[in-house]
């Protein structure tokens, strides 16, 4: 047993980088993950990384997780986001009871993916009906279960609220033979992930798969992994997923340099000291995010590991880390792919496909530029 749980993901993700990076081109050409790479990722038990222990899976903490997700995305982009959206999404078997979670995570392929919030649940003797359409559900292709997540609605009609008085939202359940799904993901970048559309039309859901998401209350198991907000949890992997592009991709570009003479220049590339203080500051900016990404994280897992509470402080560092290093590592792939020169533009070559797959990453919720106001506000705010 690893003396850290998970520690084993990490290198086992290492080893079938090479077996992704050579279906990358096949992966790119049919939208979807290649049957290879699922079972791949399914026999060395990633998509079980952050499940609970109790049901067989890692219960690996973010750093973990983060590593990991890195390796794949060094090896292909798309890959990396589909495993951190299922993985993320598997925590919620922390809110199921054993039963329920072993149906759903225990049975093969044993994968969940879900998108974005939308629409009402109308309760019901035993459960809810359900009717509507949602979109973005990557990995949706490789799942064998469906999330949804959903206003609720009395039989009457009534909106449900919370404690706080919130809407009462929960996530709903279900077999991916029990949707349609549409196929809508026509991108420019993370053309693999196979975000897609579901729908689904009158479906009994029971009680038992319509769960409370991010709700201490509702958890059934201990460790403090469940006390991260799935939410807070996304953003750390995408953001890991953006630093393994910007790290193949600059790595791409130094390979480049050491081989290349460019055209009509006197020197090779490797001896231009504009291209030596290009690479030299371009690596010192990754590596400067990758260290406070990184050190965020763990800062916010020792004190969750420690008080079991994940404060409104962690989420706003987290939201400001993730963004910035999003952003960051667009930046170094856009120097690395300006260096490239022509070289960039050929499909042969590994900076074009990565180029599409770090702009459409940074077009994700985890990038928007509004994070930056929202963290502003509340430094503003504070000693008022």
């Amino acid at each position: 047993m690893d003396a850290t749980p998970g520690l084993g993901l990490v290198e086992r993700a290492r080893a079938i980088a090479p077996l992704i990076a050579d279906e990358a081109d096949e992966i790119e050409r049919t939208r979807r993950l290649t049957p290879d790479v699922v079972a791949a990722l399914i026999g060395n038990g990633l998509y079980r990384a952050l499940l609970p222990r109790s049901i067989g899976g890692s219960e690996a903490p973010p750093e973990i997780f983060m590593q990991m997700l890195e390796e794949i995305a060094k090896a292909d982009a798309s890959t990396a986001w589909c495993l951190g959206q299922c993985s993320v999404c598997a925590m919620i078997a922390a809110a199921l009871d054993h039963d329920t979670a072993r149906e759903i995570f225990e049975t093969a392929p044993g994968i969940l993916a879900w998108g974005a919030v939308a629409h009402e649940a109308r309760a019901v003797d035993g459960g809810y009906r359900v009717t509507g359409r949602w979109d973005f559900a990557s990995g949706s292709r490789q799942a064998s279960w469906l999330g949804a997540h959903v206003r609720i609605v009395d039989a009457d009609g009534t909106p449900r609220n919370a404690a706080d008085g919130s809407p009462e939202l929960r996530t709903v359940l279900f077999p991916r033979a029990s949707a349609v799904l549409h196929d809508v993901w026509q991108a420019i970048g993370l053309a693999g992930t196979g975000t897609d559309s579901y729908e689904v039309k009158d479906l009994f859901i029971p009680d038992r798969f319509a769960v409370l998401r991010d709700l201490p209350s509702a958890l059934r198991e201990p460790g403090p992994l469940y006390r991260l907000p799935t939410g807070s949890a996304f953003s750390l992997g995408f953001a890991a997923v953006s630093l393994g592009v910007a790290r193949a991709t600059l790595d791409a570009a130094i390979a480049l340099a050491r081989a290349k003479h460019q055209s009509l220049a006197t020197s090779a590339m490797r001896d231009n000291g504009a291209v030596q203080g290009l690479i030299g500051r371009t690596e010192g900016d990754l590596r400067a995010a990758r260290a406070y990404l990184y050190a965020t994280a763990g800062a916010m897992w020792s004190d969750l590991s420690t008080t079991g509470t994940f404060s409104t402080a962690h989420r706003s560092a987290i939201r400001l880390a993730a963004t910035w290093t999003i952003q960051q590592s667009a930046d170094v792939v856009d120097i690395a792919y300006r260096m490239a020169g022509a070289t960039a533009v050929f499909r042969s070559n590994p900076f074009e496909r990565r180029f599409r797959d770090m702009h459409a990453i940074t077009q994700q919720i985890q990038a928007r530029d509004t994070h930056f106001e929202d963290v502003g506000k509340m430094i503003l705010a504070e000693g008022r």
